[in-house]
């Protein structure tokens, strides 16, 4: 497992040479850290994960201009599975288990990449002691298993390549709020046994009670950032992100007497 910090410098990234989808965004995961995202639909969260993962030709898109390091290893331009064996491992939006597979091969494609059956042997301990479930259903198909279940299976499947950064796309996406809870408390677990997490979350709420730090993207520019207890304070992020409005000053009612109850009373 590599170790350092993820850093992202001045990346520019665009779709097709029209649509400039990111611009000059930095960012820092340091090592052993939760680093959340945030941002409305549109505002470039995936892109950037994908930039990161080494994913973007997939989509047609591009790094125009910057570079991503984890420690001293560039990974700007590296194919996706030399992203992955360096280290850093993309957990993608609505799970994107292999459903004809069971879950035990779904978790064995996770480790294509591992030295030895020694460290694959660990991964998929360190998997099931995070997810019993996937151990009852080894023998069957991810498709059939529930959104929640799938979601176990897709972060521990990244897992299985033991990741220094693990990515995460809204994880929580489309979930009952239990299991949304759930896997809130397992991406603790993952970051307390020592992986570092880039988290794209839509609850934010959440996403700035795992994380440490937070960036507010707009329009694919870094609008806001700092750290996580700051701005869930801030006025403007609890307007515009967790759904807080001013409420109106109530007045007692002692202060109401008068004109006003007398208007009432008669």
């Amino acid at each position: 497992m590599a170790n350092g910090t993820l850093a992202v410098r001045d990346l520019s990234v665009s779709y097709g040479r029209a649509v400039q989808a990111l611009h000059q965004v930095s960012l820092d995961v340091p090592a052993g850290s939760v680093t959340a995202v945030l941002g409305a639909n549109g505002a470039g969260k995936t892109t950037l994960l994908r930039a990161i993962s080494g994913t973007l030709p997939f989509h047609r898109g591009a790094v125009e201009a910057g570079t991503v390091h984890l420690g001293d290893r560039p990974l700007t331009g590296l194919s996706p599975a030399a992203v992955v064996k360096a280290g850093v491992v993309q957990v993608p939006e609505g799970r994107r288990v292999f459903g004809r597979l069971t879950v035990a091969d779904n978790l064995r494609a996770g480790a294509l990449g591992a030295r030895s059956r020694k460290e694959i042997a660990a991964s998929r301990e360190r998997v099931l002691e995070l997810f019993p479930v996937l151990a009852e259903r080894a023998g069957q198909r991810a498709g059939l298993m529930s959104g929640g279940e799938q979601q176990m299976l897709a972060i521990g499947r990244a897992l299985m390549a033991r990741p220094a950064v693990l990515l995460l796309d809204e994880p929580t996406l489309g979930l009952a709020p239990l299991m949304a809870e759930r896997i809130a408390d397992t991406v603790r677990e993952i970051n307390m046994q020592g992986t570092s997490i880039l988290l794209i979350e839509q609850n934010a709420a959440l996403a700035l009670e795992l994380s440490s730090t937070a960036h507010v993207l707009e329009v694919g520019s870094v609008a806001l950032h700092g750290p996580s207890p700051e701005l869930a304070a801030s006025d403007e992020i609890r307007r515009r992100y967790l759904g807080v409005t001013d409420e109106p000053e109530v007045v007692p009612e002692a202060h109401l007497r008068g004109p006003v109850l007398e208007r009432w009373a008669g």
